[in-house]
């Protein structure tokens, strides 16, 4: 049994370029203040609990629930029927996890403002860390009992099968399970192993100092993070973008030893971490719990290095469009062409659900009773947080959140976060608690997807060649941030680890190096390279919360590619199975490996050419993005 503070479907927070479709429904609404906007744009709470009330009585349940839980120390020995009782002990808890926990947090999130709901929060937070430790003897005892003798009670009680998967997959990861006292102490380390992350939160949200800046109409503003991308999106003033770039970046270069301090400390509890479960190298002890093989990422990274052509091309297609001397990286989310259009939800939400006729009437069906109800909190408020996210509660469904403001981006994003929730739909509806998780591997696969039946649509209704150019430039512009980037900062984040591996130290100067020569790997001469970028590693969130995690981005955009591909081209009973097989990929959760998972589908990521088709696609994109560029006026 693995022991986690959530078993959570996926909750991502994901932003993406977009593209236009005609608009007639009402725009969002002009107020910011959340009292003001319609009940039917708004989360409903009730599903989860009807008041704090009967949170507060479930928070006494948990508590209760954990201290029987561990009463059970000792007895799975006793035969399968002990260790069925402690399997479903731990599926009530764990249902109870999702509704303790998505409780406040839903709440926080609409209004983070609110420091009573950030408090009842927290303590969800410390009830979790307390059951982590309480039940840090479950698996060592588990597995002094024989596999071949536990495979013979599962197989001798059928209500043992649901947990099989479960089960076994803690002897396939024996080598790396320590005993009752080791696995204690690693648990009692949880909060520590905590503090490098805590202390890259701090310094880059509560105490950096963002520099103000005058640029060139006159204006003077402080450059948060929002702000200079807003810089960056929308003034065609290239001076003005230089000039922001340089003063952001020196915010993080000024504290540049300290982040490389933290990140230090990120890696070596990670080295700990590996060393103390028997693991060879930080990126294995990363894989193993998935079962991933570490042939994927080197196999992704290398691909990729070798197919940067089309990303340069691309840069170099931008220099040119925008008629730039020369092109830096703060030119890259710069509009090449406007548009004016405007989507209003009430016809995203048409326009999404239209676009995944190809999967079924069944899934279109369930997707529009999920985007009529109640669990999609729609436009932005005071308070609210920023980007997009699903949110699962076993036994409710998922919960949506956006800030939906009518523009290109906000239709992509609705299908991108549709995808999570119809993921999440249908594994709820098909697996038993203790497999409906899926795994953050093929959980953006299902977004992605969902993406590309968007695009695909547009483009088969749009003819003016502008409009099919910003298609393509998404398209594009996609691949860029959810490939390219992403492996990029996985090749980053490879060779930083292997230089802790080895003893070697670990600078400012040091990432500066690593980080500057994949700049340079990447995109060559298309772009003239400035220094400051050299320090980008210190800005990264990922780096410090989830080391190897960005990767799973690249692997789910290839894995999508090929789905996507196979469901819409070849003989229409090749693209009817293939969408049978992709169906089944959303039904089934997290009850197998999520490598085995994508076998079944269709995709294979041990091979080169899976990561080399969205090369070839981005080759192929750009090229098309070049034809139309020649038709504009």
């Amino acid at each position: 049994m693995k022991i986690s503070m959530l078993g959570t479907a996926a909750a991502v927070a994901h932003l993406v370029f977009a593209t236009s479709v005609m608009a007639a429904s009402a725009p969002k609404p002009t107020t910011h203040n959340r009292a003001d906007i319609a009940a039917q744009y708004k989360w409903d709470f009730s599903p989860i609990y009807g008041s704090w009330g009967e949170w507060e009585a479930a928070m006494t349940d948990i508590g209760a629930k954990m201290d029987a839980f561990s009463a059970r120390k000792g007895t799975l020995k006793d035969g399968p029927a002990a260790v069925l009782g402690a399997y479903r002990a731990f599926d009530e808890i764990g249902m109870l996890q999702y509704k303790v926990y998505r409780y406040p947090q839903l709440q926080r999130d609409v209004d983070t403002r609110n420091q009573d709901v950030a408090g009842k929060f927290q303590r969800v937070g410390a009830v979790f860390a307390k059951f982590g430790t309480s039940t840090s003897w479950f698996t060592p005892e588990l597995l002094k009992i024989p596999q071949a003798t536990m495979e013979q009670w599962i197989h001798d009680t059928p209500a043992l099968a649901p947990y099989r998967f479960t089960i076994l997959d803690n002897y396939r990861q024996q080598l790396h399970v320590l005993d009752e006292q080791g696995e204690r102490l690693l648990s009692l380390a949880t909060r520590f192993n905590q503090t490098p992350t805590a202390t890259f939160q701090e310094l880059s949200t509560s105490d950096i100092k963002f520099p103000k800046l005058a640029l060139s109409d006159g204006k003077e503003q402080t450059l948060t993070p929002g702000s200079y991308q807003f810089v960056l999106q929308t003034n065609y003033n290239q001076a003005d973008r230089a000039k922001a770039f340089e003063a952001f970046l020196g915010t993080y270069a000024a504290t540049a030893n300290t982040y490389a301090a933290i990140y230090n400390g990120v890696m070596q509890k990670g080295w700990f971490n590996a060393q103390a479960r028997n693991f060879p190298t930080t990126l294995d002890a990363a894989l193993d719990d998935h079962a991933i093989p570490q042939a994927v990422v080197n196999t992704l990274v290398d691909t990729v290095r070798a197919g940067t052509a089309p990303l340069q091309r691309y840069a170099k297609l931008r220099k040119k469009l925008l008629g730039l001397e020369s092109y830096h990286l703060y030119d890259g989310s710069i509009p090449i062409y406007k548009t004016t259009a405007t989507y209003p939800y009430e016809d995203a939400k048409a326009t999404v659900l239209q676009s995944v006729a190809p999967l079924g009437a069944d899934y279109v069906a369930k997707y529009k009773k999920f985007l009529s109800g109640h669990q999609i909190d729609v436009y932005e408020n005071e308070g609210k947080r920023s980007g997009a996210y699903v949110g699962g509660v076993y036994g409710v469904g998922p919960y949506m959140l956006l800030n939906h403001n009518d523009t290109q981006s906000a239709l992509f994003t609705l299908a991108h976060e549709g995808g999570h929730a119809m993921h999440t739909v249908l594994s709820y509806e098909t697996q038993p608690y203790v497999t409906s998780g899926y795994t953050i591997f093929v959980a953006e696969v299902a977004s992605t997807t969902n993406e590309r039946f968007l695009l695909n649509q547009l483009l088969q209704t749009t003819t003016d060649p502008k409009e099919r150019f910003l298609l393509l430039q998404h398209a594009v512009d996609s691949i860029v941030g959810t490939f390219y980037t992403q492996v990029l900062f996985a090749d980053f984040e490879m060779q930083a680890h292997k230089l802790v591996e080895q003893g070697k130290p670990i600078t400012a100067a040091v990432l500066n190096d690593i980080y500057q020569g994949l700049l340079k790997t990447y995109y060559g001469d298309s772009i003239t390279l400035d220094d400051a970028y050299k320090y980008t590693w210190s800005r990264i969130p990922h780096f410090f919360n989830s080391p190897y995690y960005v990767y799973q981005y690249a692997t789910c955009f290839a894995s999508s590619a090929k789905l996507f591909k196979d469901m819409t081209t070849g003989e229409p009973a090749s693209r009817t199975a293939a969408t049978g097989r992709y169906l089944e990929l959303l039904r089934s959760g997290g009850n197998d490996h999520p490598m085995t998972q994508l076998q079944k589908a269709g995709v294979d990521l041990s091979k080169r050419e899976t990561v080399q088709a969205v090369v070839d696609q981005m080759e192929e994109l750009v090229a098309q993005m070049e034809v139309e560029a020649a038709k504009i006026k």
